[in-house]
C-alpha cells in the first residue's frame, strides 16, 4: 500500500476561519501552537476537552479565550465540593401561578460549558456530566431537554495527587475526546507574558468573538467529508486492538476511543489543507486522544510506566500501511 491509496481527493484549502481563531487566541495565549491546536480540532470534531496541569500555566485562560473567541452562549461553572448535580443539569419545580412542573435550566445549558476544576466536585455531581457530554441533551423527571448546537465541554483539573481532588471515573474519561497538558512557558515566552499581562488592561478581557454559530456548524460538517481510506480505517482498529492485548494495561481503549482517533486524524487533516487522512494524522493525534483512556496494570504502575510509553510501543508494532514504521 501507498500513500496514494489515503490521497484520493485534491488537496483543500486551509480554512480562514481557523486562522482567525489562532490569532485570536494568541492575543491571551503565548506560544502554546499545539495545544491551541488540539483545543481547535475537539471544536471541530464536537468533542470534549480535558486540562490537566499544575495551577497557574494558563488552563482556564485558554479555555476562556476559545469560549470568548466564539459568538456562542457560555457559561463557566467553579466545582468545589458543595456543587450539587442541580447546579449543573437544573432542576424542575412547581410553579406557584400555573401549578405546572417547570424546568430551571442549569449551568451545562449552553453553547460552551468552562468545568473549572471538575476534580474538586464529588464522583456523583462529575456523573452530571455523562449524559450531557455523551447525548447533548438532559433529562429530569423523564423529559428530556436538548442543549443548543454546537456544544462543547472543556474541563480543567490539577493532577489527582493534589490535595482535595477526586479522580475522574473511567466512563466520565472516555467521554473526553482529548486530554491535554499546557506545560510551563518558555523563558522567552514568560518575559513576553509578563509584558502583556502587568498592564491595567488583560488581555483576555479585550478579546471578542471572530467566529459564528452557523460559521462552527458549517466547519464540523466539513471535517466530516474529510476522506477516510479503508487503510487509514484499518489502522486505527488495529491500533485499538492492540491497546486491548497489552500486557501493561488492565483496560485498553473502547470502541469510543477508536471512533475518536479516527476523527480527529479527519479534522488534524483539515487543518493541513487537505481532504484525505494519512497515517501520520493518526499518529499525531493518537497520544491526545488514546492515553487517558488506559488504565496501567499494577505491575506497570509498579514500574513507573507510563501510558504515553505504553501507546509508543504500540505504534511502533503495528505496521504503518505503506510499509512504514
Amino acid at each position: 500500500m501507498t500513500q496514494s491509496n489515503f490521497a484520493a481527493f485534491t488537496p483543500a484549502q486551509p480554512i480562514p476561519l481557523v486562522h482567525a481563531l489562532r490569532e485570536n487566541i494568541h492575543q491571551a495565549i503565548v506560544g502554546k501552537d499545539e495545544v491551541i491546536e488540539l483545543m481547535l480540532i475537539a471544536l471541530l470534531c464536537r468533542g470534549h476537552v480535558l486540562i490537566e496541569d499544575v495551577p497557574g500555566v494558563g488552563k482556564t485562560t485558554l479555555a476562556s479565550a476559545l469560549a470568548r473567541s466564539l459568538q456562542c452562549s457560555f457559561k463557566r461553572i467553579q466545582f468545589t465540593p458543595d456543587v450539587t448535580p442541580a447546579d449543573v443539569t437544573g432542576f424542575t419545580m412547581i410553579n406557584m401561578k400555573s401549578g405546572e412542573m417547570e424546568f430551571k435550566p442549569g449551568a451545562v445549558m449552553s453553547q460552551i460549558v468552562l468545568a473549572d476544576e471538575i476534580n474538586r466536585t464529588s464522583p456523583k455531581t462529575q456523573s452530571a456530566l455523562l449524559e450531557v457530554m455523551e447525548e447533548g441533551q438532559v433529562t429530569l423527571d423523564g423529559v428530556t431537554h436538548p442543549l443548543p448546537k454546537p456544544f462543547m465541554v472543556m474541563a480543567t483539573q490539577n493532577p489527582v495527587d493534589f490535595v482535595g481532588t477526586y479522580p475522574l471515573p473511567e466512563a466520565q474519561m472516555d467521554r473526553f475526546m482529548l486530554k491535554i497538558s499546557i506545560g510551563y512557558p518558555s523563558v522567552e515566552e514568560e518575559i513576553d507574558l509578563l509584558e502583556r499581562y502587568t498592564g491595567n488592561t488583560s488581555p483576555l478581557k479585550t478579546l471578542g468573538a471572530v467566529c459564528g454559530t452557523q460559521e462552527i456548524l458549517s466547519m464540523q460538517h466539513q471535517v466530516g467529508e474529510i476522506y477516510t481510506s479503508p487503510e487509514a480505517r484499518s489502522y486505527v482498529a488495529r491500533l485499538v486492538s492492540a491497546t486491548r492485548s497489552s500486557p501493561s494495561l488492565q483496560l485498553g481503549v473502547s470502541p469510543r476511543g477508536g471512533i475518536a482517533l479516527l476523527r480527529a486524524a479527519q479534522a488534524c487533516a483539515m487543518l493541513a489543507g487537505r481532504d484525505y487522512v494519512l497515517p501520520d494524522d493518526i499518529r499525531k493525534m493518537a497520544p491526545s486522544v488514546l492515553c487517558h483512556r488506559f488504565i496501567l496494570t499494577p505491575e506497570a504502575r509498579m514500574k513507573n510506566t507510563s501510558p504515553l510509553s505504553v501507546l509508543n510501543a504500540l505504534i511502533q508494532s503495528v505496521p504503518v500501511p505503506g510499509g512504514r514504521r
